[in-house]
């Protein structure tokens, strides 16, 4: 990874029912390119989506021009994003410890070799 990139790695959880974790991965096969455009433009280079049981991890790999603000703002003025995360809704629910309203929190980086 080049050196002008940071990482950035969030949380969330699935609805623990493996037929909707069927579906979340499903769809993921299958981003909109609307929302696939979004994430391109506000400086995620690139993304990576894991999962175990109904945990998941995301990584994004950033742009100097990234910003977490700039990006919730665009986020929230996309009307096709704004779709989108409302479906992912009905397989997601909030990490405990998430703030109300919170989807996808950001971790602590602990340890790098």
């Amino acid at each position: 990874m080049p050196n002008d990139m940071t990482d950035y790695c969030f949380t969330l959880d699935l609805k623990n029912d493996p037929i909707l974790i069927e579906e979340y991965e499903q769809w993921h096969q299958h981003v909109w390119p609307e929302v696939t455009a979004q994430i391109k433009t506000a400086g995620i280079e690139a993304m990576e989506i894991y999962r175990y049981g109904n945990r998941l991890m995301m990584i994004i790999h950033v742009s100097e021009a990234y910003s977490h603000e700039r990006k919730t703002a665009m986020d929230l003025a996309n009307e096709k994003v704004q779709e989108w995360e409302a479906l992912m809704w009905k397989y997601q629910q909030a990490v405990p410890g998430a703030k109300p309203g919170e989807k996808w929190v950001m971790m602590k980086k602990i340890f790098e070799l």
